[in-house]
């Protein structure tokens, strides 16, 4: 097992350094000034010609991405004018337009995109693997028929269309919960979780529904094989059977899925957070490409990157822990 995971974190340094070349050949070398996109529209020739010596843009290819790749992994110094701003390892860049490295406007932002990834997780876990286990032990009566018609529609609805329905009905109309605005969970826990309900519901309701179908395939092929029809010859309860048999079979591909997923929410959620006014990571890089402000977009794309490529490696971990044949592969 120990070897596994090696091979698997081996395998995602691999990935996170190629992620970051195509990203830097792909936002540095593409057509255009990356020197006027840094620094913003409001800079004149004398701020850009800083800019582009600060990014070493004058240099060989290699050694501007060796510098780009020096500053994740050590750090680096960037000149203000005044005086020498310094930006920690890992260092995505320096936004000019706000003075401050990409790294802190990232990790500003974290707690808030973190808040929803994680509550609308635990959310769609709830209503989608009930919803397929439920599914797929009534399966071909009415309970199931209805379920399918909800998970369709639930997979076809955009999550914008259910944030705005959510809004006009629970905030507008009946008046139940304020519109949302972020509270932090260190100043006060309750306010904190009834202001991102109706984020998480618009999110788990969208992701919910894939979860159900997974589950519903899933446990069905489970309960179709062999040592479960043993089990129930043996006489085992079906409480048994159900919940420590089949249910633990079905289960690792909704726990790589879900990593997965989790990884992609905190930097996917642009439309959720921009849609409810949520100060997160994807309303940031939404602003940012509305600005042009190049360093955070480079960083944010990264970050997104990053997570996703992270999430992916300790979904297979734990796709491992859960089915010990996959190492063994």
């Amino acid at each position: 097992m120990t070897g596994y995971v090696l091979r698997r974190l081996g395998g995602a340094l691999i990935v996170l350094f190629l992620l970051s070349a195509l990203v830097y050949l792909l936002f540095y070398v593409a057509p255009g000034d990356p020197a006027k996109l840094a620094c913003g529209p409001r800079c004149n020739v004398e701020q850009i010609r800083q800019v582009r010596e600060q990014l070493h843009l004058g240099e060989p290819l290699l050694q501007q991405y060796l510098h780009f790749l020096q500053g994740i992994v050590a750090g680096r110094d960037y000149s203000t004018g005044t005086g020498v701003l310094h930006c920690q390892a890992p260092c995505l860049g320096l936004s000019y337009q706000n003075d401050q490295p990409v790294t802190t406007l990232l990790a500003s932002r974290l707690p808030v995109t973190a808040s929803l990834a994680l509550g609308a997780m635990v959310l769609w876990l709830l209503l989608g693997v009930g919803t397929g286990l439920l599914s797929a032990l009534r399966r071909g009566g009415t309970t199931e028929r209805v379920l399918t018609v909800l998970t369709l529609a639930g997979t076809a609805t955009p999550v914008f269309i259910t944030g705005l329905l959510l809004l006009m009905v629970f905030c507008a109309a009946l008046q139940w919960l304020p519109f949302p605005t972020y509270v932090p969970l260190t100043e006060d826990p309750e306010q904190w979780a009834w202001n991102l309900l109706l984020p998480w519901t618009a999110l788990a309701l969208l992701e919910s529904a894939k979860y159900a179908r997974l589950t519903r395939s899933a446990t069905l092929e489970t309960l179709a094989e062999d040592h479960i029809r043993t089990f129930r010859a043996y006489g085992l309860r079906e409480r048994t059977v159900i919940g420590k048999h089949a249910l633990r079979g079905a289960l690792p591909p909704v726990i790589a899925l879900n990593a997965i997923d989790l990884g992609t929410m905190f930097g996917g959620a642009m439309l959720t957070e921009t849609l409810f006014g949520l100060p997160g990571i994807g309303r940031l890089t939404v602003q940012s490409v509305r600005t042009v402000d190049l360093p955070v977009v480079v960083g944010a794309v990264l970050g997104i990157g990053a997570a996703v490529v992270i999430a992916g490696a300790i979904a297979d971990v734990l796709y491992a822990l859960a089915d010990r044949r996959v190492t063994l592969s």
